[in-house]
């Protein structure tokens, strides 16, 4: 009974710690998201997939279709209805006022100008409503599939939300544009007098991780909003969607996207730091296969050689934890047809790579070497080879031929029966 009991107490404590394990954060966001900038790998998540509002985090996506079918030097000329609509944040656009492109660019994602994020979807598709078809077609096609866009500056719409999955997956593809990395880890900028202003604008970036000495507290810690390595994204705000984040930090190599949404003002930054910190204390971006390495020879058909080394095409890297590594696993899939020629560098197969039975990633397996096609596989090669087998068939041939002849010279017997009735 005590050897029973014993046994209980112990599964009841192992349980117990990979749940604070798992909950160990203690966010104050209602959602949030760690995610893996090079693989899209999850690590970390709460809610990822509760749709909430996004307030102006909304404006990664109006930047990505800006930078996709704008130029930066287009002149933006804003019109009577950009002001109109305008509300909260902006830069005080002016009716008739031009900008360039990329003027707006930074008023819409430095200090989040709701007039610049409205001028610039009305440049692109010629109305505020032609802008959210395009942002959720975009959407849709990065996998964003529980997100639906109203607008483009995120201003408080009933059914204009997202989840903190979907905005990781928008920002990470963000984040691949080198205009758009290098705008949202601007702390200040200026745009100069234009054509409607005399005097010149001061922007300041609302994303304190880039430089703020505010202090917030982590960890039974007050430290400052700034975080190492933190280069973006993008901050949102309203009523309804609260105090909302996605940020984007490296180190060493490591680069992770963090969400949350619907926190504090103080709340998202200290939950922002908790998740980095998580990724980057926990995790770390373990090479599995490296370029060049050995696969195994591979079978070619027809080949002057019958065998060819497959190597790998590229490192295959992958954010484990340190007691993870030992439980990946690898298949090795060829191409269904392996024959001669073959070239080197040619694609054999690839390399699958299973972390607890759950597929994480492949690298392609490669060919060393040229195989030229054997010369005696081809047709006419081939039939000279078996030139016994040739002339047996025409010894087989000759003799039926032989035999027909001498079943014609044979004479016939005549039949000497008495026909039936007649005796």
């Amino acid at each position: 009974m005590k050897k029973v009991l014993s046994i209980l107490i112990i599964s009841i404590i192992l349980v117990t710690c990979t749940t604070a394990y798992a909950d160990n954060l203690s966010l104050e966001g209602q959602a949030a998201v760690l995610m893996d900038f090079d693989t899209k790998e999850i690590l970390y998540e709460k809610n990822m997939d509760m749709k909430l509002y996004p307030a102006s985090t909304t404006k990664i996506m109006t930047a990505i279709l800006a930078l996709e079918h704008g130029s930066l030097d287009d002149i933006v000329t804003i019109d009577q209805e950009v002001v109109n609509l305008t509300e909260g944040s902006h830069i005080a656009l002016e009716p008739g006022e031009n900008l360039t492109l990329e003027q707006m660019l930074n008023a819409l994602l430095i200090p989040s100008a709701n007039d610049a994020a409205l001028g610039i979807a009305k440049h692109i598709s010629g109305s505020v409503e032609g802008f959210a078809k395009l942002m959720n077609e975009k959407a849709e096609a990065l996998g964003a599939t529980n997100t639906n866009f109203i607008n483009p500056n995120g201003l408080h719409e009933d059914n204009h939300y997202t989840t903190a999955h979907d905005l990781a997956l928008i920002a990470q593809y963000a984040m691949n544009n080198e205009t758009f990395r290098g705008i949202v880890n601007t702390v200040t900028y200026q745009i100069e007098p234009t054509n409607k202003k005399e005097e010149t604008r001061y922007l300041k970036n609302t994303n304190k991780l880039l430089f703020s000495s505010d202090k917030i507290y982590v960890d039974g810690n007050y430290i400052s909003a700034k975080y190492e390595g933190a280069s973006g994204v993008k901050t949102g705000t309203t009523g309804q969607a609260q105090y909302c984040l996605v940020s984007y930090a490296e180190r060493e190599g490591q680069r992770l996207i963090a969400v949350v949404l619907k926190s504090s003002g103080n709340g998202v930054y200290s939950d922002s730091h908790k998740l980095l910190n998580y990724g980057f204390n926990n995790y770390s971006n373990a090479t599995i296969g490296f370029k060049n390495e050995f696969v195994e020879n591979i079978r070619i058909e027809n080949g002057l050689h019958p065998y060819v080394a497959g190597v790998l095409g590229s490192d295959f890297v992958f954010p484990l934890l340190d007691e993870d590594l030992d439980r990946v696993d690898v298949k090795v899939n060829l191409r269904g047809s392996l024959v001669a020629p073959i070239n080197k560098g040619d694609i054999l197969g690839n390399a699958e790579y299973y972390l607890d039975g759950r597929p994480i990633g492949k690298a392609e397996i490669l060919s060393t070497m040229d195989v030229e096609l054997d010369p005696m596989t081809k047709t006419s090669n081939k039939i000279l080879s078996k030139w016994y087998l040739i002339v047996f068939a025409l010894i087989v041939i000759l003799r039926i031929v032989v035999l027909q002849k001498r079943m014609k010279k044979r004479p016939r017997r005549r039949s000497h029966r008495v026909p039936y009735g007649i005796k």
